[in-house]
């Protein structure tokens, strides 16, 4: 998965991000998923304003400001993927729309209360679920809604192999949406996203891998990681998944 933090130029993560570029996703995900989880988010005004947190190259950006009306303010630390952004909003007549910003999801420079959506798909772990409930909370405007999408075992007892790999990352959803409660939401939704969403990441993945310069250096040590997470998924995937938590501050229910 991708990571949500500033890079060094060491050749590991030099290697990663040039696996990664020109991918349409940074994780699991679709389109499809993306409109699903608006409409849970219930009414939002009219040119809602929106902060995409961990936005990569926007996808989700570019959906919000086209069929929501979105005014989008989209966040995250690896610069080329803003510019991707930018490039891909200009050539869809976005720009004013969607305003690409480097910064970092854990120290946002945004006042209380400024967005009517703080959107955040698969971005939440790189500060931590818990950690994401409470800092965002602050950046809703009343009545708004956060929505996220994390990684939870699907399984009460997941095998070693998936254990090793996750590490201590991941809870199940039950525990998840008791988190979100004791941190003061109520919860509109959750939404496991169908293996469907992780083809879309893991496909174009699986073909940047085939088509790496292995000699570059890094190279073969990132795509040797890219293959065993598609080959964990491939054997264990029904343990575990994405979520998407449609969330609202509790104050602000009804």
């Amino acid at each position: 998965m991708l990571p949500d933090h500033d890079p060094s130029h060491d050749a590991s993560h030099e290697a990663f991000f040039a696996l990664h570029h020109g991918l349409p996703r940074q994780g699991p995900g679709s389109d499809a998923t993306t409109r699903y989880l608006l409409s849970l988010a219930g009414p939002l005004p009219d040119r809602p304003r929106v902060l995409d947190l961990g936005c990569g190259p926007g996808r989700s950006a570019l959906l919000l400001a086209e069929e929501a009306g979105a005014r989008v303010t989209a966040v995250d630390l690896h610069e080329p993927f803003l510019d991707e952004l930018r490039a891909a909003a200009e050539a869809r007549s976005l720009s004013a729309s969607v305003h690409a910003v480097r910064a970092d999801m854990g120290e946002l420079p945004y006042e209380d209360g400024s967005f009517d959506l703080v959107w955040a798909e698969g971005s939440a772990y790189s500060i931590g679920f818990d950690t994401a409930l409470r800092s965002w909370r602050r950046l809703l405007a009343p009545g708004g809604t956060l929505v996220l999408t994390h990684c939870a075992w699907t399984v009460e007892m997941p095998s070693d192999r998936a254990r090793a790999f996750w590490e201590d990352l991941l809870r199940t959803t039950a525990q998840d949406t008791r988190a979100a409660r004791d941190a003061g939401y109520e919860v509109l939704g959750t939404v496991l996203l169908p293996d469907s969403d992780w083809h879309e990441y893991y496909r174009p993945l699986a073909a940047h891998a085939d088509a790496a310069d292995l000699g570059r250096p890094g190279m073969a040590a990132a795509v040797a990681d890219a293959r065993a997470e598609i080959a964990l998924r491939r054997a264990h995937g029904r343990e575990y998944g994405y979520v998407g938590h449609v969330l609202r501050p509790a104050a602000d229910a009804g």
